[in-house]
Formats: structure tokens, C-alpha cells, sequence
């Protein structure tokens, strides 16, 4: 990733209003600023969540709080709790969220 034109700046996350993504079930209630091709992302998963989709977008993913199951395509599944971050390229693996208590995790994509 190379990130160009991009001045300094801060975002109270407070401040951004939250857009609602139900799954299967729960509901991933999502915070996002758009810098160029870059998105960045404070997301708040209810708990029960479960991905309603397989995602192959690529991310750097941070667990802030909580507890996220990530399920691969493959059959393989990983849990982040918080200071735990994952990373995956655009195409690479396909993936799915779930969480049983809820997370809450900082992405940029």
C-alpha cells in the first residue's frame, strides 16, 4: 500500500456516524473514512454476530476489544482478542466473520 497526498490529520471516531450491516445474524455497525483508494473502518460487531457473506477484500485488521472468529474458506478458523491483528491481500483467502460476546476492531482496506 502506498498512501500519497494524504495530509495530516485526526478522526474522533465519536464523530463519524455509524452505518448498520446486519448478518446472518447480529448486525456489524461500521464508523468509515475514505482517504483516496484507502478506507479505514472502526467496526462494532453485536454479539451473536455471524457474517452474512465470504469476503475476499483485503485488510489489515486489528481486534480492539472483545473476541472475533475468523473462519477461512479452506476450513481454517482464527480467533483474535484484543492487541491480536490479522492481514490478508485483496483475492488471497476468503473469509468470514463471527463472534459469540462481540468485538470490536479497527480495519483499513
Amino acid at each position: 500500500m502506498k498512501i500519497s497526498n494524504l495530509p495530516f490529520g485526526l478522526t474522533n471516531w465519536a464523530d463519524i456516524e455509524p452505518t448498520s450491516h446486519p448478518g446472518v445474524s447480529g448486525a456489524a455497525l461500521w464508523r468509515t473514512c475514505q482517504f483516496g483508494d484507502i478506507r479505514v473502518r472502526m467496526v462494532e460487531y453485536s454479539p451473536g454476530y455471524l457474517a452474512d457473506h465470504w469476503c475476499e477484500k483485503g485488510h489489515i485488521l486489528l481486534c480492539l476489544e472483545g473476541e472475533l472468529e475468523t473462519e477461512l474458506a479452506d476450513g481454517r478458523r482464527f480467533v483474535l482478542t484484543p492487541g491480536v491483528s490479522y492481514q490478508v491481500a485483496d483475492g488471497a483467502e476468503p473469509h468470514r466473520s463471527a463472534t459469540r460476546t462481540g468485538a470490536r476492531l479497527f480495519i483499513v482496506d
